[in-house]
């Protein structure tokens, strides 16, 4: 018999739940500190996964799917490419991808809620992602930027990125130009 604490999980209509753990790495992805230390700049999280548990009654961090910050320049590249290739090609994820770009005028950075349905999805998956998007959601207070994408051929341009986070006034995406 598996016990479940109850206190830590937070219910929706659709009844899935999202864990303190999902909402945990939310708040700490959100909260910027204004003078940080090497070591904790490192380890902030750029980009991570959310899926529903196996018994599909809990939305959770998915296990090793996240980029670090302390990452990038180092074992990943590019941030953005490497977030769209962690994205599952036949299943539906929810992400936060915190989009470091700079427009016109100043140096800016958004996290972005990402619901990933693609079209090769199972049907029963892509319902159940949709009926409990709005769980997760009302968990993540303050994102500006929510972003539904049902295939690579929608994300893998990161000029859609751009669109979603500025139109044609960003002129930079982690670094590189648009």
């Amino acid at each position: 018999m598996r016990l479940v604490n109850w206190s830590a999980l937070h219910e929706n209509a659709s009844g899935v739940t999202v864990t303190d753990e999902v909402i945990t790495v939310f708040n700490e992805m959100k909260v910027r500190k204004a003078q940080p230390n090497e070591d904790e700049k490192k380890k902030r999280k750029k980009a991570v996964l959310f899926c529903l548990s196996e018994d599909k009654k809990h939305i959770i961090l998915e296990e090793g799917q996240e980029i670090l910050t302390g990452d990038v320049g180092t074992t990943v590249e590019d941030p953005y490419l490497h977030f769209v290739k962690m994205l599952p090609p036949n299943d539906c994820r929810y992400a936060l991808y915190d989009a470091t770009y700079e427009t016109k005028e100043t140096k800016k950075e958004d996290l972005v809620f990402i619901f990933w349905a693609p079209e090769s999805a199972p049907l029963k998956s892509k319902m159940i992602y949709a009926s409990s998007k709005d769980a997760i959601k009302k968990k993540f207070p303050g994102i500006k930027h929510e972003w539904q994408v049902n295939g690579l051929e929608d994300i893998k341009d990161r000029r859609t990125l751009a669109e979603k986070l500025g139109g044609s006034s960003v002129v930079t995406l982690e670094g590189g130009p648009v």
